[in-house]
């Protein structure tokens, strides 16, 4: 979990949090995520998805993007929802995993739709409640409380895992 740092200024001391910044939010069924918005590199809509025989539930296939060969997967299936027809608004919003720039993968990942793009504050982000060791949050950035709402904030390096990278990886090759 991210840990929130007291700066001193002259009015006094002020939150500062490293979560706080600019997240992209999307829906899957009734629920609103939100990932940082450094780690997007477009959104579109669904498109062709070859699909990738012997590849877990929730790995979809690939695209073609620009003659690239980009991995997709249904954030909807990785988190266990059940499974539901594309519509006009589900789209794939491809991302950038990994460290340093030079070092990232493209990765795409289905969402039901697209928000908005959010400007959140330390005041606005909580830390994720603790559900209990059976239930890993590592991929939970904080909760961010907008209007009345709580929208999930997701670590999409830790859901997208360099483990499930290796996997898709060593079917590629």
């Amino acid at each position: 979990m991210a840990s929130t740092l007291l700066v001193e200024e002259s009015a006094g001391p002020v939150r500062t949090d490293p979560r706080a910044g600019k997240y992209l939010t999307f829906h899957l069924a009734n629920e609103e995520f939100g990932i940082r918005v450094l780690k997007v590199r477009e959104i579109m809509g669904v498109q062709e998805i070859t699909a990738v025989p012997q590849t877990p539930r929730h790995v979809k296939g690939v695209i073609n993007l620009r003659g690239k060969v980009v991995p997709v997967i249904d954030l909807r299936l990785k988190f266990g929802l059940p499974d539901v027809e594309y519509t006009q608004r589900t789209c794939i919003i491809v991302v950038q995993i990994g460290g340093d720039r030079a070092n990232t993968t493209p990765m795409g990942v289905v969402v039901d739709g697209v928000s908005e793009v959010l400007n959140l504050s330390a005041q606005e982000i909580e830390d994720t409640p603790d559900f209990g060791e059976e239930i890993g949050g590592d991929y939970l950035l904080g909760m961010a409380k907008v209007k009345g709402k709580v929208k999930i904030l997701l670590d999409i390096d830790q859901i997208l895992s360099t483990q499930d990278l290796q996997k898709l990886s060593s079917i590629f090759e």
